[in-house]
């Protein structure tokens, strides 16, 4: 043994367990000593167990509080095992320090207290502020981050690829018919029943056709056909995107040079704005449908007295005010269903709930813009 080193012996002394202690008691070595410090207890349970015990430090040149720590967790160690236990030979300079240890190590931790369900409740609202916050600046730093890709595929239209564009447009544009259109012409069927349901009470069910072509051609038509294309094409780009970030695809692209934004994001951008236009508009034909076969069968309004009636009800400029909202809740949808794709981390859970934050995210901004849009036109008088 060094004289730098820290040690200790065990020996009996009847039914008292003598531990001597020398050499250096620092944070340098007491390490080397915790482990076997440890099989102190067991050693003195084994054979005749001893009822006291003595740890002697007359042989101990240095002492810091780390070696204090663990000489004193050894005396209450063997304490709460029922062994009585002492230290002696120590100095005055070595017993002060042991003390002052020893009553940090008495301390009660003060229990946490229990929050008040007021204060976690603000605390969950606080949290739910800041993470919105934040997916709201990081979604508009990847809105300016396709802007300028997009402007720079403008530039230079060779970069873009056509035939990834095209089949974006048949996924969510024509394999969108059939969905698209039988909910729509349900709806208008919905809305030409109650609307004439109300006005039977005032002998003015003719106007069920006003009620009918306003309400789908300004609201209900690219409302609904949002809706339900942030559902179905929205969550499938969270999809496809987040599947190949799990399979580190993207990465790929990136190490051999290739923009994700270009390759990825600008085609299902653009192929939605083009199809989801074109989607209303046969979403606003097969509503119309489903309302004149509710008038002409509940209402008994001729063919004829229907596309009247609503010829002198509709104006270009109502249904331009449809077809406006489209494209911007295209650009919507297929932006945040991008975007929660790229959020996508390593584990297939991940695209799951990523996929469902996409519908919810889209959703919600497509029925803010709409409400934003429906004030913008109500104040300007259109």
């Amino acid at each position: 043994m060094t004289a730098e080193a820290g040690w200790f012996k065990t020996s009996r002394d009847g039914d008292c367990l003598v531990v001597e202690t020398g050499g250096r008691w620092n944070v340098r070595t007491v390490e080397a000593l915790e482990g076997k410090l440890r099989k102190i207890g067991v050693e003195a349970r084994t054979g005749s167990p001893a009822t006291r015990a003595r740890i002697d430090m007359t042989a101990v040149d240095a002492l810091d509080t780390a070696g204090a720590w663990l000489i004193t967790r050894t005396r209450l160690g063997l304490s709460a095992a029922g062994i009585q236990a002492e230290v002696t030979g120590a100095g005055a300079a070595y017993v002060a320090l042991l003390e002052r240890v020893e009553k940090a190590l008495a301390l009660e931790r003060p229990e946490p207290q229990k929050a008040n369900r007021f204060f976690r409740l603000l605390e969950g609202l606080g949290k739910a502020q800041f993470e919105m916050f934040a997916v709201a600046r990081n979604l508009l730093s990847f809105f300016g981050l396709t802007l300028i890709v997009f402007f720079r595929v403008l530039l230079r239209p060779g970069r873009l690829r056509f035939t990834a564009l095209v089949f974006r447009m048949h996924s969510t544009g024509m394999s969108a018919l059939p969905i698209v259109g039988l909910l729509s012409f349900l709806i208008g069927v919905v809305v030409a029943f109650q609307g004439a349901d109300q006005l039977r009470q005032f002998g003015a069910e003719i106007f069920t056709v006003n009620l009918l072509g306003v309400s789908i051609l300004r609201e209900l038509g690219p409302l609904i056909t949002a809706i339900l294309i942030a559902g179905r094409s929205g969550s499938a780009f969270t999809a496809q995107i987040g599947t190949m970030k799990v399979n580190q695809e993207i990465d790929a692209m990136e190490t051999i040079g290739l923009d994700p934004i270009e390759i990825l994001v600008i085609p299902r951008v653009l192929a939605l704005m083009i199809t989801l236009p074109l989607l209303v508009f046969y979403a606003d034909i097969m509503a119309m449908l489903g309302g004149m076969l509710m008038a002409t069968t509940a209402l008994d309004i001729s063919v004829s007295t229907f596309l009247k009636q609503l010829q002198s009800s509709v104006t270009i400029t109502t249904f331009m005010v449809g077809m406006v909202k489209a494209p911007v809740f295209a650009f919507l949808i297929s932006l945040v269903g991008c975007f929660e794709g790229f959020n996508v981390s390593g584990s297939a859970e991940s695209v799951g709930r990523k996929t469902t934050t996409s519908v919810v995210e889209a959703i919600f901004l497509v029925i803010v813009v709409d409400a934003a849009f429906s004030i913008t036109f109500s104040f300007l008088g259109i």
